[in-house]
């Protein structure tokens, strides 16, 4: 398993290609749904099923940026004791997986048959940030709604928006399609008025 472990140079080549990321948090300013440490152990192994899961930790030092933690879809909370709430990375490490492990133990169990009817599976991480990208541009050029180069909290609170409602891929697929379509009425119209 560690054997299998790739070094990559940036937290985007690290998610490529995960349909879920998580992260260990303290409290931040703006809220970001959150798990408990065991509810991220189900929710990996559940989703892992369909796709690769990404569990992602900070720095030692530093910890992430704003716009790494906006890539995770939830962020961890470790319940500890108030009286030594600080842990560091390898412990929460240690939690992180041994609830997953448990989770995956408990899944491993039930096995029940699939379910008669067929969920679409989520989007992998790349495919919501070419949806975050294409409606950040949609909302800068076409509506002017965003001030071009300054998204501030907007994007950030949209991006939170939809990992709290997770849209499945048909689901994204229909919104990338109405952007586009969108976007498509915006040049036709530009052509037939130059």
């Amino acid at each position: 398993m560690i054997g299998d472990a790739k070094i990559v140079d940036t937290l985007d080549d690290a998610i490529a290609g995960c349909s879920l990321g998580g992260r260990h948090q303290r409290a931040r300013s703006l809220p970001w749904p959150m798990l408990d440490a065991r509810e991220c152990g189900v929710k990996s192994v559940e989703e892992g099923a369909q796709a690769p899961v990404a569990l992602v930790f900070g720095r030692k030092r530093v910890g992430m940026t704003n716009e790494e933690q906006q890539k995770c879809h939830y962020h961890v909370a470790i319940q500890a004791t108030p009286e030594y709430s600080s842990l560091n990375v390898a412990m929460a490490v240690q939690i992180i997986a041994y609830e997953v492990r448990m989770a995956w133990l408990a899944a491993q169990e039930k096995a029940q048959p699939a379910p008669a009817y067929a969920e679409s599976p989520y989007p992998l991480v790349d495919d919501l940030e070419r949806f975050y990208q294409h409606l950040e541009q949609m909302m800068m050029l076409t509506s002017g709604f965003i001030r071009e180069g300054n998204p501030g909290q907007v994007m950030s609170k949209l991006r939170r928006f939809y990992t709290r409602a997770r849209p499945e891929r048909d689901e994204l697929n229909i919104l990338r399609g109405m952007l586009a379509s969108f976007e498509k009425r915006k040049g036709d119209k530009e052509t037939r008025n130059s």
